[in-house]
């Protein structure tokens, strides 16, 4: 089953809840998707798909920050529950260890000694685990790594 036939039958199991917003979530979701397929215009593959959903909980994240320098606590528990939805979509993350074994291993490949070489060991990871990790700490991990 692929993405959007997925989340046209969450979509259905949702209504049928009532879980307003874990249906308001998918909702968001397929329009950003449809919206995307149109500027494109072409329909998306699972990667790209997966790119969406990604950056949809990071922009979870950064409104939940928001939210608690605020202190607008029903907001952060609304924001928390739609970032967990999204999430469940997300493939399995690789473990902070497993991430370490991964960045070590690049930068022997690619030879790199220091952080000019950054670009190189983000590059042959970034084809490796693109959408099973962040590449935020991806990139602070090679960082401590290099320095």
């Amino acid at each position: 089953m692929n993405f959007k036939e997925k989340f046209a039958n969450d979509l259905k199991e949702s209504l049928k809840a009532k879980d307003e917003v874990k249906v308001s979530t998918i909702r968001f979701l397929m329009s950003a998707i449809h919206n995307i397929e149109i500027e494109k215009g072409k329909d998306l593959v699972d990667e790209d798909i997966v790119s969406i959903i990604q950056k949809q909980v990071k922009q979870r994240k950064e409104s939940i920050e928001g939210f608690e320098k605020g202190n607008r606590l029903e907001l952060v528990e609304k924001e928390k529950r739609e970032m967990g939805i999204l999430q469940e979509y997300l493939p399995e993350q690789i473990s902070s260890s497993e991430l370490e074994l991964m960045v070590d291993k690049s930068i022997k490949e690619t030879s790199s000694s220091s952080i000019v070489d950054m670009g190189k060991v983000m590059g042959a990871l970034s084809n490796q685990i693109k959408g099973k990790a962040d590449m935020g700490v991806v990139s602070k991990l090679v960082k401590e790594k290099l320095s």
